[in-house]
C-alpha cells in the first residue's frame, strides 16, 4: 500500500482527488499542510509527497526541500514547461519522494508519477 501526502500551496483537494482516482485501492492519499506532509515523509509515515503551486517548485516543494533535501525532490512542471513522461519516470526511478508541479499540469503529471510508483 502506497501512502501519499498532499502538501503544496494551492489546489490540494484537486491534487488529492486526482491521486485517489489513479491510486484507487492500492494506497491512501492524505491532505496535510506542507510541514506535516514533509515530516510524514521524513518520519516514514508516508511514502510520497505531491504538491502544487504557481511555479511548480517554490510553494509546492519549499518545505520538502528544507526537511528532506533537494536530492529527494523534483519539480516536474513549471509555467510553460512540463517534463516528458520519461523524464518524470526517471525522477521516480532515481528515488525522489516529493514532486512539485503547477496545478494546470496536475492531470498530466500525477498519473505518470503514481503509475510509475505502482510499477516499481
Amino acid at each position: 500500500m502506497v501512502r501519499i501526502v498532499v502538501g503544496g500551496q494551492i489546489d490540494k483537494d484537486r491534487v488529492a482527488t486526482i491521486a485517489r482516482e489513479v491510486l484507487q485501492d492500492k494506497g491512501s492519499v492524505t491532505v496535510m499542510d506542507d510541514i506535516q506532509a514533509s515530516m510524514a515523509i521524513k518520519g516514514g509515515q508516508a511514502d510520497y509527497y505531491l504538491g502544487a503551486c504557481n511555479t511548480g517548485g517554490g510553494g509546492a516543494l519549499a518545505m520538502a526541500i528544507a526537511l528532506l533535501g533537494m536530492s529527494s525532490c523534483a519539480t516536474v512542471s513549471m509555467p510553460g514547461k512540463i517534463k516528458s513522461d520519461e523524464e518524470i519516470e526517471k525522477e521516480v526511478e532515481a528515488g525522489k519522494k516529493a514532486f512539485g508541479f503547477t496545478p494546470q499540469h496536475a492531470d498530466k503529471v500525477i498519473p505518470v508519477i503514481i503509475n510509475k510508483i505502482l510499477k516499481g
